[in-house]
């Protein structure tokens, strides 16, 4: 038995001089370590052996099968070696520089998300979430905005065709499915599941049928932040917003409060920044942000008592914030995918 077994060594031995490829390796190896390989049989006939005689040969079995196994790994290395010289079309140069090590780093949009919800982490407001597809009660209707407002326009949002499953229910009953135009949706489903007070940062994405230019995209991201409490005041605003622009712009950052014009909050207000360090836009004002305290008619229709409950809610677009930080004139660089884009990012904020 032993001797078969040696002469089965020497069969794979003699199998290498007339491996060229990978074809005539997989073919001689399965000579001998296929299913039928004869090292394979082998190996059966040891359940017919005296139970005397069976240590010795498994043993001689398995130093034969360590034998052919390392001359078929040398043997593969040898025509994978081969077959990588000759793709190279030359002989391997161990003095050409190796092979840059590329890592993977955040898109430019999810690193500065991570800042302003650590930022507001901080100042203990919570993340809160929920669907893109909504109905036009949470998108409008929660949100005080009238049946005429120009955002109800089917030209300006992307309503659900009739027949889509998600628009089932007629458009006169209000309960009409699009896909949202403003996370500010998520505030009114937390503050229908959670009682105040509360804190809490809505990111996530938006859509509008917007014209796509260097400015627009029928795609974007926002953040919405809402704070209901007890005395809850324009002052407190003021002094969350600043702290949170400060944070991202810089310490020498300067703010102010534009009056201007939102269903959801009374009195509302544009946020204005200025900041040195911002290129060609440093020491101009930049329109960043929309705020304002929540109009008593949102506390209602989400059965809290304006008269016990008070607060503010702002929003601010992820791709403007990066636009302003890093001097990008044109949105839609966030997404073609342009690794010469993205790789300027890596390690930034």
């Amino acid at each position: 038995m032993e001797n078969d077994l040696q002469a089965i060594v020497s069969q794979a031995e003699a199998s290498q001089a007339t491996i060229s490829n990978r074809s005539d390796w997989d073919q001689a190896k399965a000579v001998i370590l296929g299913p039928k390989g004869s090292l394979t049989q082998a190996s059966k006939l040891i359940g017919k052996l005296p139970r005397e005689e069976k240590p010795a040969f498994g043993q001689a079995l398995n130093q034969a099968k360590k034998q052919v196994e390392a001359l078929f790994a040398n043997s593969l290395s040898r025509i994978e070696e081969q077959a990588d010289l000759i793709a190279l079309g030359k002989p391997y140069d161990p003095t050409l520089p190796a092979v840059p090590n590329r890592s993977a780093s955040l898109h430019p949009l999810s690193a500065t998300r991570r800042k302003v919800v650590a930022i507001f982490r901080k100042l203990g407001f919570t993340v809160t979430e929920a669907t893109e597809a909504e109905t036009e009660w949470f998108c409008f209707d929660a949100l005080n905005t009238p049946e005429d407002h120009p955002a109800r326009d089917e030209q300006d949002t992307l309503f659900f065709s009739p027949d889509s499953k998600w628009a089932n229910v007629s458009k006169k009953a209000k309960e009409a499915h699009l896909l949202r135009t403003h996370t500010s949706s998520v505030q009114i489903r937390t503050m229908l599941r959670e009682k105040p007070p509360l804190r809490v940062i809505a990111p996530g994405r938006c859509f509008r049928r917007d014209t796509v230019d260097a400015t627009h995209s029928a795609n974007f991201h926002q953040l919405e932040g809402l704070c209901v409490d007890r005395g809850v005041t324009l002052l407190d605003l003021k002094g969350v917003l600043d702290h949170f622009l400060k944070e991202m712009f810089g310490t020498k950052v300067q703010t102010r409060l534009r009056p201007s014009f939102f269903p959801f909050t009374e009195p509302s207000f544009e946020v204005d920044l200025k900041a040195p360090n911002l290129g060609k836009l440093s020491d101009k004002w930049i329109e960043i942000m929309g705020c304002g305290l929540v109009d008593p008619e949102v506390l209602k229709l989400v059965n809290l008592d304006p008269d016990e409950w008070s607060g503010f809610a702002f929003g601010v677009g992820i791709e403007r914030i990066t636009m302003i930080l890093h001097g990008i004139d044109d949105i839609r660089h966030f997404y073609q995918n342009d690794q010469r884009f993205l790789s300027q990012f890596s390690g930034s904020l």
